[in-house]
């Protein structure tokens, strides 16, 4: 076998393997909501009020989103109307069209800002118990074995045990954290970090912050000033500000990121326990009703269960039967 069709059987392997980790990881949000919507096509006989209101609850019960289901709603309407569509069966296309588009009409790069050369700071922020601390660990594991450099920052100084569970990730994943005492200035463990950062050759500093409580102002005037202390030790940085969202918290991650995005120069969303959740709409929502891309998502609880977010796959794993269907 030639090396180049060897080449081409492992991407293939690989985009298989990320194709399969998305259905899995998207089979509760499929039960709750496209299985649904598949048994309402198949049972209503017509399309009436009480089809529209069923086709809202479900699509508003897996976190879609109120204005989007909304609009979304109206859009059908006007379709049976011009179309003068009068089975449900007839709808099912433009259905799974419109919810496909819900997803690739506000596609944004969602590839991560690196630096041309030098070192790349990413920070992380969020609430407590979204699995903030543990993204990093798989983040810093994915460049690991991407062959960078990678160096983590423990400035959540606030929460107990937050740079202790940050070490555990360090040594499995193995890479050294620069940390301070508890209860130390966050801004100044970043300086120390980025020092540590530009001393070693570092390809990459993951830098954690204390779980934010979104209506404490003086914990998002420290946010602010470790973004300041930051951008002054290496002006382009920080290169992306993730925001880490719990995905079974449906519309509550949306309002999280209303909230933050406001204030912190947001510029990506990872969503973790995508796989532990039937509020898969939520990432719709969050496209529709947030300019701010979602980069990666977490499918599972093993350290390769970070992927990169791909609306494709997305879409795939999710509205594979309504698109199969349209196909027949």
């Amino acid at each position: 076998m030639s090396f180049f069709k060897k080449l081409k059987e492992s991407i293939s392997q690989k985009t298989e393997a990320v194709t399969n980790k998305f259905k899995d990881g998207l089979s509760k949000t499929r039960t709750a909501f496209v299985e649904r919507v598949e048994d309402l096509i198949l049972r209503r006989k017509k399309i009436d009020e009480e089809f529209y209101e069923e086709l809202e609850e479900i699509l508003i019960g897996a976190d879609v989103g109120v204005n989007t289901v909304m609009k979304l709603i109206e859009e059908l309407r006007v379709e049976v109307r011009k179309q003068k569509i009068e089975e449900p069966a007839g709808l099912q296309p433009i259905l799974s069209e419109k919810l496909i588009g819900l997803l690739e009409s506000s596609e944004t790069d969602i590839s991560l800002r690196m630096a041309d050369n030098g070192l790349t700071v990413i920070l992380f922020i969020g609430v407590n118990g979204v699995g903030k601390t543990t993204t990093i660990g798989k983040m810093a594991h994915r460049f690991k074995q991407q062959g960078k450099k990678v160096l983590l920052a423990a400035g959540d100084t606030f929460r107990a045990g937050a740079i202790e569970q940050l070490e555990v990730w360090g040594q499995r994943v193995g890479v050294d954290v620069i940390k301070q005492q508890a209860g130390s200035d966050p801004a100044a463990v970043m300086f120390d970090a980025l020092s540590a950062a530009k001393t070693r050759n570092v390809d990459i500093l993951l830098c954690d912050t204390a779980g934010r409580l979104q209506n404490k102002s003086n914990l998002m005037e420290e946010l602010n000033k470790i973004y300041r202390v930051i951008r002054r030790e290496v002006p382009d940085a920080p290169h992306e500000v993730l925001l880490v969202l719990d995905a079974t918290t449906g519309q509550n991650a949306l309002s999280q990121a209303k909230l933050f995005g406001d204030k912190t120069g947001l510029t990506g969303i990872v969503l973790t326990k995508l796989d532990g959740t039937a509020k898969g709409g939520i990432v719709i929502a969050i496209r529709q009703e947030l300019d701010i891309p979602v980069k990666f998502v977490g499918l599972g609880e093993k350290m390769d269960d970070l992927e990169e977010f791909d609306s494709e796959q997305f879409v795939h794993a999710l509205f594979g039967g309504l698109i199969a269907s349209e196909k027949e």
